[in-house]
């Protein structure tokens, strides 16, 4: 069968039930459809966690988790099993040494394990979140959820069909101060609102140019690589530099932007895709192995309503106060997100305070306290929010892959069609010539392909090469179960 033809198959059977989905998710959310308990007898008690993926942020799931009361860490999986090894000493010095395993399979197996938290490069998300769900485990997945607008939607279904708990980890969800803003927008606060800004102004230095080398003792790259291409090991392609590279990541429009994505399009008040997507960026500033923009502006058109998202690599000023953040503007005033989980602020139209909002939030007490209730409805992310937002991400990206390079007076006068990317193209000129990077003449910048989007089906009608980047090809054995 032709390479496309097979894909076409997965988006056709995908989509055809589409619709299905999210009638029943909405469905047993609105209703808070009680789901069945685990057999596990000391669930109401004690629940085991597990937690996959324990470098890096994988940290963070070990301390939240194990502060909650009635919650124990019983499991800890790594591909790199110094890494495990060295988790599951530390963790015993406090109490039992929990199990160490190195592949997620044989995890899964384990009785003991009530829940599974996962912090894996984004590639492994979704087929970990329907794993674990299909062997009755709940979930705690990392933003983004998915590392494709089509996974995304197959974890909302696993969730279905296996009656799971599934929350994603975009904690904003969960701060009181956050849920408090948006509630004000959504009431009125600032008028009428018809546009957000997403900003993820992160310093990303130059991951440079490195060779391929042996594989680090103790680590299973087969595992770690999972339904990605096989490849050589190379260091820019693993420890966090994974994020800069198509086949495991999302640039940094889904790694830290997907925060930023999902408190506006919150904001926003929408509930599925947008109509049209088109971004433009590129690499800027260093010569490197990374593949993903470290400079991206994409627009995502609601109709009544759009989304800007800003990502800048190189060094920049802030937007109103704010460098990763969100600025939601109304007839009336904007309101001010920043990286203050625990602090919104908001404006009238002459930038005079009117209101502060404060209070954090328990991002993994609310998912716990969800699972004991066995209430879809009590989680503060909700596995089809997270998919939503990472969607929103993926579109932004697949835009950008879709496009070619054209000289920077091109790409403006794409941006000139619209006011709000008009109004971002030119700081984002400004910023890049700060930055010493040429705009004018022939340089160059990636215009990306201007997409039509079919919101309640989440594809791109009949464009085939953009509906070919809404899966991808899975490397067997770690490919998505049927069913």
């Amino acid at each position: 069968m032709p390479r496309f033809s097979r894909r076409r198959f997965l988006e056709d059977s995908f989509f055809a039930t589409a619709l299905t989905a999210i009638t029943a998710t909405e469905s047993a959310q609105a209703h808070r459809v009680p789901l069945p308990a685990p057999t596990h007898q000391r669930f109401q008690d004690e629940i085991g966690v597990a937690c996959i993926g324990v470098r890096g942020r994988g940290g963070s799931h070990l301390s939240g988790m194990a502060r909650l009361p009635g919650v124990r860490v019983v499991a800890v999986c790594d591909v790199d099993s110094g890494v495990a090894e060295k988790v599951a000493t530390k963790l015993g010095e406090k109490g039992t040494k929990p199990a160490i395993y190195q592949d997620i399979r044989k995890l899964l197996e384990d009785k003991n394990v009530d829940v599974v938290t996962l912090a894996l490069p984004i590639h492994w998300h979704a087929l970990a979140s329907v794993w674990a769900m299909q062997a009755g485990k709940d979930v705690y997945v990392e933003k983004p959820v998915s590392h494709n607008v089509s996974e995304g939607r197959r974890i909302v279904e696993a969730a279905t069909r296996y009656n799971r708990i599934c929350q994603c980890g975009t904690q904003a969800r969960s701060s009181k101060a956050i849920r408090e803003a948006i509630q004000f927008i959504h009431s009125g606060g600032i008028g009428k609102v018809e546009l957000a800004r997403g900003l993820c102004y992160k310093r990303r230095e130059s991951i440079g140019i490195k060779p391929d080398e042996s594989v680090p003792v103790g680590v299973d790259y087969d595992i770690w690589l999972g339904p990605a291409p096989k490849r050589p090991f190379n260091p820019n392609r693993f420890h966090y530099n994974w994020h800069w590279h198509w086949d495991y990541g999302t640039g940094d429009l889904g790694n830290q932007g997907i925060h930023q994505m999902d408190i506006a399009r919150w904001a926003l008040n929408k509930n599925e895709l947008p109509q049209k997507v088109h971004a433009f960026g590129g690499r800027f500033g260093y010569t490197d192995q990374g593949e993903t923009p470290n400079t991206l502006i994409s627009h995502l058109d609601f109709g009544d309503a759009h989304l800007v998202f800003e990502v800048r690599g190189l060094p920049t000023d802030d937007l109103k106060g704010a460098k990763i953040g969100d600025i939601v503007y109304g007839s009336e005033g904007y309101v001010v997100f920043t990286s203050s989980y625990n602090q919104v602020i908001a404006f009238d139209r002459e930038g005079k305070e009117i209101k502060r909002f404060t209070g954090d939030g328990d991002h993994y007490k609310n998912f716990i306290e969800a699972v004991r209730r066995r209430e879809m409805g009590d989680l503060n992310a909700p596995i089809l929010e997270g998919h939503l937002s990472s969607a929103l991400c993926h579109l932004g990206n697949i835009s950008y892959r879709l496009g070619e390079t054209v000289p920077f007076a091109d790409v403006q006068d794409e941006a000139s069609k619209s006011p709000h990317c008009a109004e971002a193209f030119d700081r984002l000129a400004q910023h890049l010539t700060a930055n010493a990077v040429e705009i004018a003449g022939n340089s160059r910048c990636q215009q990306g392909k201007a997409l039509t989007i079919d919101p309640k089906r989440e594809n791109f009608g009949k464009d085939s090469k953009a509906n070919a980047l809404l899966t991808r090809e899975y490397r067997a054995p770690f490919v998505f179960p049927k069913g």
